[in-house]
């Protein structure tokens, strides 16, 4: 970790709530919560203000569910805050390049157009053939990338923008749960 994601956190995370309105035991990473989205929640918490923190918090019921597995959702929320971050503020070099090559990865898993980039060459077949990329991306790569990119925006940004590029991940999360294929007991789609 690049250390992006070690802030002190001295009011309660909207994770936190969300867990605890998940009926799951008090952490920050619940599994109702897609892992990509919940990295973002927590960089968006930990660059805000005590304000914008609490402002947070009515925010809580929209992520539970949300933790639909598939490249399409992670990626999509992986290009938008790095696009954000782009656009949005001052990078060093090496910033821009792991972000570029995050966006660059993320818009392969979207259309299938561009070339893999940075480690992501390396990992992504191999994990590929074993059937374990798409969760190794959705839990460990995108969450790094995302939280990377809320980061870098929030040096130029404000609890109000910050909280603007944490609703608009929720509707891309919203919207992959929306065209989801609905499951009912038993674990099988109904036909």
């Amino acid at each position: 970790m690049n250390g992006y994601g070690k802030v002190a956190r001295p009011d309660p995370c909207v994770m936190e709530l969300v867990s605890r309105l998940a009926r799951e035991p008090w952490t920050d990473r619940p599994s109702c919560v897609h892992p990509t989205l919940s990295a973002v929640a927590r960089a968006v918490h930990d660059h805000s203000s005590s304000a914008g923190r609490r402002a947070l918090l009515p925010l809580a019921p929209s992520f539970l569910g949300t933790a639909q597995p598939g490249f399409e959702s992670t990626a999509r929320l992986v290009s938008l805050c790095v696009s954000t971050a782009l656009v949005g503020g001052e990078l060093t070099t090496d910033e821009r390049r792991r972000l570029s090559r995050a966006h660059q990865t993320a818009v392969h898993f979207l259309t299938g157009q561009d070339e893999l980039a940075g480690s992501a060459r390396w990992w992504f077949p191999v994990l590929d053939r074993v059937g374990q990329s798409e969760s190794f991306y959705r839990t460990f790569v995108a969450p790094e990338h995302a939280a990377e990119a809320v980061s870098v925006t929030a040096r130029a940004a404000d609890d109000v923008r910050l909280r603007g590029l944490l609703k608009q991940c929720l509707a891309v999360a919203g919207s992959a749960v929306a065209t989801a294929p609905s499951i009912v007991a038993g674990g099988r789609a109904p036909i």
